[in-house]
């Protein structure tokens, strides 16, 4: 599978994802600039983090207007696997594709560490290679990564199981303390009510090799990997 890495003025974490899948996981990659509108021939489409557009007004809100976002829509819409990270989950919330909004953190201090985040599911696309309930040792780098919505939509969330990660301890406790910015629940990503798109703060990319620290950002690649061979084994069958 294909993986298409979303550059936007501003974008400065595609060259850790384009590593992450190409020097690591050994799958073809390519750029697609903020400008572009054809995302043919890819499996999967990443949106990297970053400071798109230089965050002006908010995280998100100019990038989510550049046209390849509506390819981005469209896409998804076709059931094409999305993954937005820190940055791109931002913009997902902002082009509507996700709920919600990302907040300053509740400390109001930029954060960069690594952080635990539990497996909710493993029935997903972005976790199939995840064990139940399995914690996973991955950085976050933010100041607006304090997830929020209404009552009504975070019940629709827990409900529909849409909540992909959450913060926890190592032992997988989901705590007060765990909590790095202040967000709703936990809540360290959420997916599309469809469950292929999926908004993260936390950077997987940056946790694909043990020499760097954790290699548990993997499994993630590895999930959307195979189901993205299962899509294209579907598309073939029809």
């Amino acid at each position: 599978m294909k993986f298409g890495i979303v550059i936007f003025p501003g974008t400065w974490s595609d060259r850790d994802c384009y590593h992450a899948i190409t020097e690591v996981l050994h799958q073809p990659a390519g750029f697609v600039w903020h400008q572009d509108t054809d995302l043919s021939g890819y499996g999967c489409i990443v949106l990297p983090g970053g400071f798109s557009y230089g965050d002006y007004l908010r995280p998100g809100a100019i990038a989510r207007f550049s046209p390849v976002m509506s390819a981005v829509e469209r896409f998804a819409a076709e059931g094409g696997l999305v993954l937005g990270i820190c940055n791109g989950f931002q913009i997902l919330c902002e082009a509507g594709m996700l709920p919600g909004v990302l907040m300053p953190n509740s400390h109001l201090e930029y954060r960069c560490q690594w952080t635990h985040i539990r497996v909710e599911s493993n029935r997903t696309p972005f976790t199939n290679r995840c064990e139940p309930d399995q914690v996973l040792e991955v950085p976050i780098s933010h100041y607006e990564g304090n997830y929020y919505t209404d009552d009504e939509t975070l019940s629709d969330l827990e409900a529909g199981g849409r909540v992909a990660f959450r913060y926890s301890n190592h032992e997988g406790e989901v705590t007060p303390e765990a909590n790095p910015n202040g967000t709703l629940h936990n809540i360290a990503g959420i997916m599309s009510r469809e469950g292929n798109v999926l908004g993260m703060m936390p950077h997987p990319e940056r946790a694909c090799e043990a020499l760097l620290g954790s290699a548990d950002g993997l499994p993630i690649f590895k999930s959307l990997m195979a189901s993205g061979a299962k899509l294209l084994h579907s598309s073939a069958r029809a």
